[in-house]
């Protein structure tokens, strides 16, 4: 049995094993490639996310979750979002009873217009928490300075989850507004990759600036429509995670829309990436829910046609620049 298991064996997944076996929690990681969890487990290494990493001892990697969730108290999600419903579909008869489960996906469901926590709730009615902020996996696993929120509605679950996670180098802070933190860290990845496109172009640090500005201003009018609270776009779930994946190059996010920019097309960029970038298919989501909503995303809306409908990046940004004036501050609809 395993105290933890990490359903993805991704980068941010198996950073987040290591973290957590290095607290010497025992740690189960599934991974859906069997050929890749058999590579894992004898050679403790994962060759293709974070090739460089050992694996400690009390690390099990396996393809069965049937041997990943025995009796697993806690089950932490790393699924790229729009895999969570069928993944956990399958992995849902396995859960322990009392099993928590917390998300680190960012992302917007696809059709639904669910957030992850909402359908892990709805496929397996446990207990969810979710894990997000300012955290590249690279930087983690090497120990750097990192701060992330983790909210969840139970305060006393809460401080439970803020024990497990915090470590001297990997600061954890609690919070309630379980919408408002998942939906900052979804739609920035979309806001992400305008910025990428604006620096693919070449417009410079002050039109970064502004679409890092004017795409927070973006996220807070629909989260605070849809019920999130306010001040938590302005947290570590907000514009910590806004500014970090709108201008670190480690974001496959930005680096998407830089690619865009310099004149690659979509296929072109996807086709050489071995992780996937959520913005691509959240900018989906976002798109119908300003719509859905009646709330006012101009630059969502422009990214959703560059990747969607072909739209060039010159052309959005100029229709971006040609909009009608007005207040900075005010809510649509």
């Amino acid at each position: 049995m395993s105290y933890i298991s990490i359903i993805g064996g991704g980068s941010w997944g198996t950073a987040l094993a290591v973290m957590l076996a290095e607290k010497d929690y025992d740690v189960s990681l599934w991974t859906h490639e069997p050929e890749l969890a058999e590579e894992m487990e004898s050679t403790r290494l994962n060759r293709v996310y974070l090739p460089d990493v050992q694996l400690p001892d009390n690390i099990k990697v396996t393809s069965s979750f049937e041997r990943a969730l025995d009796r697993t108290r806690y089950v932490l999600c790393v699924v790229p979002t729009q895999f969570v419903r069928s993944v956990f579909q399958e992995a849902k008869e396995y859960l322990d009873n009392d099993a928590v489960i917390i998300s680190a996906s960012k992302g917007i469901e696809k059709g639904t217009l669910l957030t992850v926590s909402a359908v892990l709730s709805e496929i397996t009615h446990h207990q969810v928490a979710v894990l997000s902020g300012p955290s590249f996996a690279k930087e983690v696993i090497r120990k750097l300075p990192t701060a992330v929120t983790l909210a969840v509605k139970d305060r006393f679950l809460g401080l439970l989850l803020q024990e497990i996670f915090n470590t001297d180098y990997f600061r954890v802070y609690t919070h309630h507004d379980v919408l408002g933190v998942e939906l900052g860290g979804a739609l920035k990845n979309v806001i992400a990759i305008a910025s990428g496109i604006s620096d693919g172009l070449g417009l410079g640090l002050n039109a970064r600036a502004a679409l890092i500005t004017r795409g927070l201003a973006e996220i807070t009018r629909l989260g605070v429509k849809m019920g999130a609270e306010e001040k938590t776009f302005s947290g570590l779930s907000g514009m910590g995670d806004l500014v970090l994946t709108c201008t670190g190059a480690l974001s496959r996010n930005y680096t998407v829309g830089v690619k865009l920019g310099k004149g690659m097309t979509l296929q072109e960029i996807l086709s050489g990436m071995k992780a996937v970038a959520e913005g691509v298919e959240t900018s989906v989501s976002a798109h119908e829910l300003s719509k859905r909503y009646n709330v006012e995303m101009p630059i969502v809306e422009q990214v959703y046609r560059v990747l969607h409908e072909g739209k060039s990046p010159r052309e959005a940004v100029r229709e971006l620049m040609s909009r009608a004036l007005k207040d900075e501050f005010y809510y649509s609809g």
